[in-house]
């Protein structure tokens, strides 16, 4: 199964949304929270071009925030996706 990777906040509602989603999959997540480590912030926004969180990645393709990792579920991708 690839390996997602989660830019976080502890704050942020959307976070939680992702992780439970992710969970619910099966998903092996590495959680990578930029409010407590300030520096991964910039590895964020290199990486994904984008300033809020959550942004996922699987394995080395950026899904998006929240909204896009729901929306590649209800499309039937994100298992496919995952595994």
């Amino acid at each position: 199964m690839n390996t997602v990777t989660l830019y976080t906040t502890d704050t942020c509602p959307y976070c939680r949304s992702a992780k439970s989603l992710l969970a619910g999959k099966g998903a092996t997540m590495q959680e990578i929270n930029v409010q407590r480590e300030p520096g991964k912030f910039e590895e964020m926004l290199s990486r994904s071009g984008r300033r809020s969180v959550p942004q996922i990645f699987i394995g080395d393709t950026h899904i998006g925030g929240f909204d896009d990792l729901a929306k590649l579920d209800r499309q039937g991708g994100l298992m496919s996706m995952l595994a």
